[in-house]
């Protein structure tokens, strides 16, 4: 019989299942040590972090740690991926738009939509990024946000260490973003839906694949009477143009998964046709609810016996 812990973490909801569900405990403790690793290299809002040391002194040649130099390459292969749409550098445009702090402590918007502005365009500057193995180089006036990336890679280690160390197959939630490890005697079941009122689908997800969701509906809130999102265009360093709610894309990797998702709500009204074009199963959802998908989205499961996860 498998077992099941849930819990927050980073304002999101966190669950995991096991195969094996004596090993529950086990795994939970695992999972708690690899999300705290992460945490201190990479949160933003804790003042002891050590992105936060860099956005106060800069980096030269600095040395970090081991943990922040993954997340830091795993963040420099999103944005070459998306040709930049996921771009480790908003993180001083994020607090310019009021999201310095933990997601739980911001203003709530009621507005149903996002209110975009204008702004010139913003220089890209995240190939100038510098990392040597543990020797990390900023350009000047910049500030890391790994928030994405770092969500979607915690999941694979996270997957990834439980069985490592517990032989036992596990799939991995946090906020969206699932990954799975070991070899399941059954298909993970997935429940793919956004917000409650969302269109639902029932996918079976193959034990060493992923699957991660974006959308434009959560983590919003008010800055100065204007309703943000968390999903930055870099190009102009302000909320993507909302045109799909939600977009769901699996993958190898939670990290692949979420670049591609990220990288759709950024493209908007390409997002379709550039998904199909790089081979991905995705799921897009219009802010009216219609449903599209590229040709390699799976049908839908047909034995709703053991939903696990959502988006």
């Amino acid at each position: 019989m498998s077992g099941k812990s849930t819990w927050e973490i980073w304002g999101l909801n966190a669950a995991m299942t096991v195969e094996g569900g004596h090993q529950i405990q086990a795994a939970r403790a695992i999972a708690e040590a690899v999300l705290a690793d992460i945490e201190l290299a990479c949160s933003r809002f804790r003042p002891d972090s050590e992105v936060m040391k860099l956005a106060r002194s800069g980096a030269e040649c600095t040395a970090i740690s081991p943990t922040l130099a993954l997340l830091i390459e795993g963040a420099l292969q999103a944005a070459r991926d998306s040709d930049g749409d996921v771009d480790p550098l908003l993180g001083g445009e994020l607090v310019n738009l009021g999201y310095d702090r933990d997601f739980a402590h911001l203003p709530e918007t009621t507005i149903k939509g996002v209110s975009i502005t204008q702004r010139p365009l913003r220089p890209i500057l995240w190939p100038h990024i510098q990392l040597v193995g543990t020797r990390l180089t900023l350009p000047a006036g910049t500030a890391l946000d790994l928030g994405a990336t770092a969500k979607a890679m915690a999941a694979d280690w996270t997957a990834a260490r439980v069985s490592e160390e517990l032989g036992t197959a596990v799939l991995v939630s946090l906020g969206g973003d699932i990954a799975t490890a070991g070899t399941a005697k059954e298909p993970w079941q997935v429940l793919v839906r956004d917000t409650d009122a969302d269109p639902w689908q029932q996918i079976s997800l193959q034990s060493g694949f992923a699957v991660a969701t974006s959308s434009t509906r959560k983590r919003r809130w008010s800055h100065r009477g204007l309703a943000m999102h968390h999903i930055l265009d870099p190009a102009f360093g302000l909320p993507a143009h909302p045109v799909h709610s939600s977009i769901t894309v699996a993958a190898p990797t939670c990290l692949a998964a979420n670049t591609y998702t990220t990288a759709g709500i950024v493209r908007g009204t390409k997002a379709l046709e550039w998904l199909e074009s790089m081979n991905l199963p995705a799921r897009l959802v219009s802010l009216d609810g219609r449903v599209q998908h590229t040709s390699r989205w799976p049908a839908p499961a047909h034995d709703p016996r053991s939903v696990s996860a959502n988006g």
